[in-house]
């Protein structure tokens, strides 16, 4: 059994003005400090503060801290620094360093800090992201070079070694820091038959780092398969600086309500105007994301559906969508769990059902929770609560980034309870007491006025229709993807055209359900919708500015000599001549009464 070298405690002694180091005081690179303040990040968070020096010195490093604490830029600058001071003469024959990651989205958001720090910094280091899906020839023209960093799934890594295109001893001779991201969901996402295949290859004069947001019985496992006697790093605390599981700048709440009456509830936060926007809504299946998306749409709101079973470039485009505000709301399906489920059933059954299944296996290496880059999501929803409170965690860590204000709202059920009560156990545990209060700008009144309506048309949203609509919505979206995807290369403004909150429903929505009349919203709830909407003008944060500023910069992009039109020009001809003859007439007539 390996032996852990140190586990480092957070309250050894510290020199007082240590905990406000700089970058370049904890030994940076110059280049790599002016690269930071390029993208606005003046000082280093607690996980920076620690591990860089430790990354630095060549430790092999385990760090856990939340979600959205830094973590990425605690493994990346000094990997990349060691990069930059290494030997250039050297010629190697393999990568000098390989991230893991659990996730597709999660690679291409390593991949593009890593290529934009180095830009910043003007040097020539070569960075290559790499998935299961690529085909060969792909594989062996990105790793062609070969590349200085890979940052690929665990899956892609294997595929690579039987394809011939990544040879073993090269791994072995040049393989100088492996870095295993988000380790916690790395196995629960089926990727430990990989792990252990690429482990085996890596030398042990190779430095390893192991990060994640939780501490878990999978993060243990592969500490004992990777690494070697490392310093363990587990935040919150690093000195005096606090670093807890969900920031204090988000406030937590919870409605209790049954199951069925979670889409009355769901309808009243947002009909009602008591959230701030953007929000993000997460669900635990499929259809339970298109059957909120289908009940709101019949009262006029517009959503889009985010999940593993829609085409990558889709996915791609919805959140750049959203993150440009092009809708407020966005359902996304969190079925880590499940996956992790059907990967053990898909053992016991025989090929021919494996074989059927296969077909409509959804995208595996896709991870809603954590690996997507979500901006400015002010408010959370758990519409059904995570299996865990680790999930519940990873959920939340998606609002009030880099020390921005959030919320989120739990809809608890009576089934769920138990778990509710774990989660909130193990946020005591961190030090905080029922930091998860009642939400309490909904009342009991505005609710129930509003159950007629919801209950109605709760039951318009069969399985039928779920399973109609999440059909062409997948139809829809692999047309987008595939189809369009050389048009889209040639014409990328095009891609303003397609949008992802269309209508599913085959009846347009009831014009009297879109609008809530006044009557029916009880004094209490008003005020509170005033004072959100207040405070969300005070933000700056309004639908139609947005819009409107993004129709804007597209239409400045426009070609001038476009704007000119073959019709246009026949209208003026057509009309504009009748016009000028009338204008002349006035003339004349108004200097014939001055001349008298």
């Amino acid at each position: 059994m390996e032996k852990l070298s140190e586990v480092v405690e957070h309250e050894e002694e510290k020199e007082d003005g240590e905990d406000n180091l700089s970058f370049e005081e904890l030994g940076l690179d110059p280049r790599l400090v002016r690269a930071l303040i390029k993208k606005g990040i003046q000082k280093p968070t607690p996980i920076q503060h620690v591990a860089i020096p430790l990354i630095l010195e060549g430790k092999d490093v385990v760090a856990r801290a939340k979600t959205g604490s830094g973590k990425t830029f605690a493994y990346l600058l000094p990997l990349l620094q060691k990069l930059f001071t290494g030997s250039s003469t050297k010629k190697k024959s393999g990568p000098s360093a390989v991230v893991l990651v659990p996730t597709r989205e999660l690679s291409q958001q390593v991949y593009k800090e890593i290529s934009s720090l180095i830009e910043f910094c003007r040097v020539q280091v070569k960075v290559v992201p790499l998935t299961s899906s690529m085909s060969h020839s792909d594989l062996r023209t990105a790793l062609a070079g070969p590349p200085d960093i890979i940052v690929a799934t665990p899956a892609c890594i294997p595929k690579c070694l039987s394809a011939g295109v990544l040879q073993p001893t090269s791994i072995n001779e040049s393989l100088e820091i492996l870095v295993l991201d988000e380790a916690d969901l790395l196995l629960s996402y089926g990727y430990e038959d990989d792990i252990k295949a690429f482990a085996a290859h890596v030398p042990r004069s190779c430095q390893c780092l192991l990060m994640s947001a939780t501490s878990s019985e999978d993060v243990d496992k592969l500490k004992k398969l990777i690494l070697h006697n490392p310093f363990i790093l587990s935040l919150p605390e690093v000195g005096d600086i606090k670093d807890d599981l969900i920031p204090k700048n988000v406030q937590q709440f919870w409605i209790s309500c049954d199951a069925r009456d979670k889409l009355l509830h769901i309808l009243s936060l947002l009909k009602l105007d008591l959230v701030q926007k953007k929000v993000l809504i997460f669900t635990n299946t499929i259809d339970m994301g298109f059957r909120l998306k289908l009940f709101l749409e019949k009262f006029g709101i517009k959503s889009a559906v985010l999940n593993a079973e829609l085409p990558q470039n889709s996915r791609l485009h919805i959140l750049e969508e959203f993150n440009a505000g092009l809708f407020d709301y966005l359902i996304a399906t969190d079925d880590s769990q499940t996956k992790e489920k059907e990967a053990n059933e898909e053992s016991n059954v025989d090929k021919r059902k494996s074989r059927k299944r296969a077909k409509q296996k959804i995208d595996s290496e896709f991870g809603v929770v954590r690996g997507i880059d979500f901006k400015n999501v002010y408010t959370v929803i758990n519409f059904e609560l995570p299996p865990s409170s680790s999930g519940y965690i990873h959920r939340i860590g998606r609002t009030g980034r880099a020390y921005n204000t959030g919320a989120s709202i739990s809809l608890v059920s009576p089934d769920e309870m138990d778990i509710f009560g774990e989660i909130q156990s193990f946020l005591r545990a961190d030090g905080d007491t029922d930091i998860i209060v009642p939400f309490p700008l909904l009342t009991k009144n505005a609710v129930e006025s509003l159950r007629y309506r919801a209950e109605d048309v709760s039951k318009s949203v069969t399985k039928i229709a779920i399973r109609e609509s999440r059909a062409l919505d997948l139809r829809n979206e692999i047309l987008n993807s595939e189809k369009l995807k050389a048009h889209f290369d040639s014409n990328p403004r095009d891609l303003d055209l397609l949008k992802h909150d269309k209508i599913l429903s085959k009846k347009p929505p009831a014009p009297h359900l879109r609008d809530i009349p006044d009557y029916l919203v009880d004094p209490v709830t008003q005020e509170a919708s005033k004072i959100i909407k207040l405070a969300r003008a005070a933000m700056g944060n309004t639908q139609s500015g947005r819009r409107r500023g993004f129709k804007r910069k597209s239409r400045n992009d426009k070609d001038p000599l476009k704007t000119f039109s073959a019709e246009a020009s026949k209208r003026s001809r057509r009309g504009g001549g009748k016009r000028e003859g009338k204008s002349d007439d006035q003339n004349n007539r108004r200097k014939k009464k001055n001349s008298v």
